[in-house]
């Protein structure tokens, strides 16, 4: 790399990590810790390219094309591929916003890289004219592997990631004199595009079956995590005997902090298989949830039909009970009509003795 032929452009803090080159599916982290990313432009060759080094160590190395895509697969990681380093790289970020930070400047980079290559394209064209005929093959030279290594960007994203874009991009630069070889060109994007489906198709299923590998891989970042939290209390227990215990735990608690935010890298990628798991098994879980609440319908009507069971058997008492009173009233009447009798007939006799005296 020469560096100093070029300008850094836009800098941030990322732990980075490479596609693992024999499986295509894990990451391998490349820092051990968080390092500077940054944006780099060669004016000499007018091009923009991401470089990151840890110490005297180039970890990135990558001339952004107009064919690559950055994608965010969750709310703090990101990755492209470069089908000229044959690696996909992964950036894990501290926050939301350095995420979206940094793919705003993929983007607006890539964009710049896409006007460069339609200007060498529009002098291309120019130069390859009738008038120009005898400068044809002299003006061969700029079709560099830079302008025709699209499709290989898309089949790398396609095998390290379930997110991908997998629309091809039209390729100006193949040869557009020749019809059959543009026919040739679409066939072969065809048929990677259906081989690119299958591969996405088998990496879901094989994501399902590593959910119990992330799982103690995060039980071990955990642990890792609890063993450098007592170490660092312990550190800060004796902390007043040796001012050179604070260069350490200063030391202990970047690591944690490294250690959590891969740690929560690894929990949303875990998250993601779940959600996975679960969207499979929805209509199984709905299925069982209909049937229980059917169950329970039925032993709620079974409450029902005992409790008016119930309510028959007190409205059947009830009238029994007002019948026995409806006699006890008749009883009662019939007495007093006797007693209203005799009453009168005492009224009589008396009125009669009055009469009398």
């Amino acid at each position: 790399m020469r560096l100093e032929q070029e300008q850094p452009i836009f800098s941030t803090r990322a732990h980075v990590f490479q596609i693992d080159p024999n499986t295509k599916k894990n990451w391998v982290p490349t820092s051990k810790h968080a390092v500077t990313v940054s944006y780099f432009y060669d004016s000499t060759r007018n091009v923009y390219r991401i470089i990151s080094l840890d110490g005297s160590k180039a970890i990135i190395n990558s001339t952004i094309t107009p064919n690559m895509t950055f994608t965010k697969t969750s709310q703090k990681f990101g990755q492209w591929a470069d089908s000229r380093a044959n690696t996909v790289y992964g950036l894990g970020f501290s926050s939301e916003g350095q995420l979206a930070k940094f793919a705003e400047k993929f983007a607006e980079f890539k964009e710049a890289a896409r006007l460069a290559k339609e200007k060498s394209q529009e002098k291309m064209e120019l130069a390859t004219s009738p008038s120009q005929e005898s400068a044809t093959h002299d003006l061969q030279s700029p079709l560099t592997p830079e302008s025709i290594n699209g499709t290989e960007d898309e089949r790398l994203i396609s095998d390290s990631t379930q997110n991908t874009d997998l629309r091809p991009e039209t390729n100006s630069m193949l040869f557009p004199h020749s019809s059959a070889t543009i026919t040739k060109h679409w066939e072969a994007e065809l048929a990677a595009l259906k081989g690119n489906n299958a591969k996405l198709t088998a990496a879901l299923l094989e994501s399902t079956a590593n959910v119990k590998q992330w799982k103690q891989q995060l039980s071990a970042y955990q642990e890792e995590a609890e063993r450098l939290h007592k170490r660092v209390t312990e550190l800060e227990c004796v902390s007043s005997q040796a001012s050179g215990f604070k260069i350490q735990k200063t030391e202990l608690n970047q690591t944690i902090e490294e250690l959590e935010a891969t740690l929560k890298a690894k929990e949303e990628e875990l998250e993601e298989l779940k959600e996975k798991v679960q969207h499979a098994n929805h209509l199984q879980t709905h299925r069982d949830s209909v049937s229980e609440k059917l169950q329970e319908t039925e032993l709620h009507n079974q409450d029902l039909e005992g409790q008016l069971g119930e309510l028959e058997q007190r409205l059947e008492s009830s009238q029994l009970e007002q019948e026995v009173f409806r006699k006890s009233l008749r009883s009662l009447l019939e007495l007093l009509d006797g007693k209203i009798f005799e009453l009168t007939e005492l009224r009589d006799s008396l009125a009669k003795l009055i009469e009398d005296s």
